[in-house]
C-alpha cells in the first residue's frame, strides 16, 4: 500500500468517525430536549399554577390568605331606590319637562349628562336588575344618580389577583368599600418594575372608553381582530400617571375576559379561566358581569387606580366607614 493511499484511507476513517459522533450527540440532544420542552409547554398551558410557582419565586410571590379570601359586595346599594341606598347616590323622579332643558322632553341620556351619571348606571337603577341598555321610562319612574362630590378609587393587589373598589364622598372625606373583585393580571416579567407586565403605580382612568359587541372589528398589536375575542365587552383605559415606578401606563387598562368562538355551536363563550391568573399582556381583566358593572359606575366620575404588590401598601383617600 502506497503512503498516499494509507493517508487517504486514514483521513476517510477519521471523517466518518467524527460524523458518527456528531450524529450520536445530536440524537442524544433530541432525546433530552424533545420531551423536556414538551413537558414545559404542557405545564404552562395545561397546568399554569406550576409555571406560576416557578416564576413567582424569582419575580413576585402570589399570596393566598384571609385578605385574598375577603369578599364584599355593596354595589347593589348604589342602584336601589329604597332605604338601603348608599349616601353617595340620590333618587330622582323622572319628569319629561325639566328646567335645565328647554324646547323638548328630557330623555335618559339628558339626565345622564346633567347629573354626570352614565345612562348605563341609570338604566340598571331604573330596571332594578343588571340591564344596562333598556331605557323605557314614563313620568313618575324613579332611579338613582351619583351625587356631585363623588369619586372612586380602585386598589389592585398584584400578589393576590384581587381588586378593591371604593366610593369616596369628597364632601365628608369618607370612603365606602363597595366591592371586591377577582382580576386577571399580566404575565411575569423580570424586566418590569412590578415583576409583571402589569405596571405598578397610581393612575387616573381615561375617557376613551369603548363597548364591544360580536362582529366589531379593530386593531390589536397591528393585527385586525374581532374585539370581543381580546377585550370582551368593555374597555376602560389608564390615562395619566399620578405616581409610578417607571413603567409606561400607555396602552393599559381594564377590560373583560376574552371571548372564544365555538364553531360547533356557533356561539361565543367567555373565557373565565383568564381571570385570577397571570395571563394578560399587562391589562387587568374582569369577568363580563364585573367589567360591565364597573364601567357603568366609574366612566363619568374621577377615578384613580392604585396598583401595588400588596394591598397593605395602598394609600386610599378618605376615612373608612361602614354604612
Amino acid at each position: 500500500m502506497s503512503i498516499f493511499k494509507a493517508i487517504f484511507i486514514g483521513s476517510l476513517a477519521l471523517f466518518v468517525g467524527i460524523g458518527g459522533l456528531a450524529l450520536v450527540k445530536k440524537s442524544k440532544e433530541k432525546k433530552i430536549d424533545g420531551p423536556e420542552v414538551a413537558a414545559k409547554i404542557e405545564n404552562m398551558t395545561g397546568a399554569p399554577e406550576i409555571a406560576m410557582e416557578e416564576h413567582s419565586e424569582q419575580y413576585l410571590k402570589p399570596v393566598q390568605d384571609e385578605v385574598a379570601d375577603q369578599e364584599e359586595d355593596q354595589v347593589w346599594r348604589l342602584f336601589t331606590t329604597g332605604r338601603q341606598k348608599l349616601p353617595i347616590v340620590e333618587t330622582i323622579r323622572y319628569k319629561a319637562l325639566v328646567s335645565w332643558l328647554q324646547g323638548r322632553p328630557a330623555w335618559v341620556s339628558d339626565y345622564a349628562s346633567h347629573y354626570s351619571t352614565s345612562r348605563h348606571f341609570i338604566a340598571r337603577s331604573l330596571n332594578r336588575k343588571k340591564d344596562y341598555y333598556t331605557q323605557k321610562i314614563t313620568p313618575g319612574d324613579q332611579f338613582n344618580i351619583l351625587k356631585k362630590d363623588v369619586s372612586f378609587s380602585l386598589v389592585v393587589d398584584l400578589s393576590r389577583c384581587k381588586m378593591w373598589f371604593y366610593g369616596i364622598d369628597e364632601s365628608s372625606q369618607e370612603r365606602i368599600l363597595l366591592k371586591t373583585y377577582k382580576v386577571g393580571l399580566g404575565r411575569f416579567d423580570q424586566d418590569s418594575y412590578s415583576g409583571l407586565l402589569t405596571p405598578k403605580g397610581k393612575f387616573s382612568l381615561g375617557d376613551k372608553v369603548a363597548i364591544y359587541k360580536p362582529g366589531m372589528e379593530g386593531y390589536f398589536q397591528e393585527t385586525e381582530v374581532e374585539m370581543v375575542r381580546v377585550f370582551g365587552t368593555r374597555w376602560i383605559p389608564f390615562s395619566e400617571e399620578i405616581s409610578g415606578e417607571g413603567d409606561n401606563p400607555r396602552g393599559y387598562g381594564f377590560h373583560g375576559a376574552p371571548w372564544v368562538y365555538d364553531v360547533a355551536t356557533k356561539t361565543y363563550k367567555e373565557d373565565l379561566s383568564t381571570v385570577g391568573r397571570y395571563d394578560s399582556d399587562g391589562c387587568i381583566r374582569l369577568a363580563q358581569n364585573d367589567i360591565e358593572e364597573l364601567y357603568s359606575i366609574v366612566i363619568t366620575k374621577p377615578t384613580v387606580v392604585e396598583i401595588v404588590s400588596d394591598f397593605h401598601d395602598a394609600e386610599v383617600p378618605g376615612e373608612r366607614v361602614k354604612k
